[in-house]
């Protein structure tokens, strides 16, 4: 008979890092979409015709089978929420207003430090 005790600790560490690297990990994927919405809705194009497109930027975060998505734009259904890949990048007659590559522009390297942050954590606590 072979013993698998050692394999089986290090198959039950590896869950329980994982749980903790999910749950820590979408907390950083919410608070970067929410500092992308926040940024992005202050450098929204704001005038006369434009009046509640800022307020049409919203953000998600989904969790599914270890992947972590955060997804920041207009709300389907907003009012103005149609006119953001217009704002964005323009169109031969509209010069583009960009506020939402810069606002993800802003937070990369926020967020690349708080996930490596999250990984060198996760080594200290289950590496072995």
């Amino acid at each position: 008979m072979i013993d698998t005790s050692e394999l089986d600790e290090w198959a039950d560490v590896l869950r329980a890092a994982g749980a903790d690297a999910e749950g820590r990990g979408e907390r950083i994927v919410s608070k970067g979409s929410l500092n992308v919405k926040n940024r992005a809705r202050d450098l929204a194009p704001k005038g006369p015709h434009t009046p509640y497109y800022a307020a049409s930027i919203t953000y998600d975060v989904t969790v599914k089978q270890g992947d972590i998505v955060g997804e920041v734009g207009p709300a389907h259904g907003k009012a103005q929420w149609g006119l953001g890949n217009l704002l964005e990048y323009g169109s031969k007659n509209n010069a583009p207003h960009p506020h939402h590559e810069p606002a993800l522009d802003e937070e990369e390297p926020r967020f690349y430090a708080a996930s490596e942050q999250l990984a060198a954590d996760l080594v200290e606590r289950w590496g072995r």
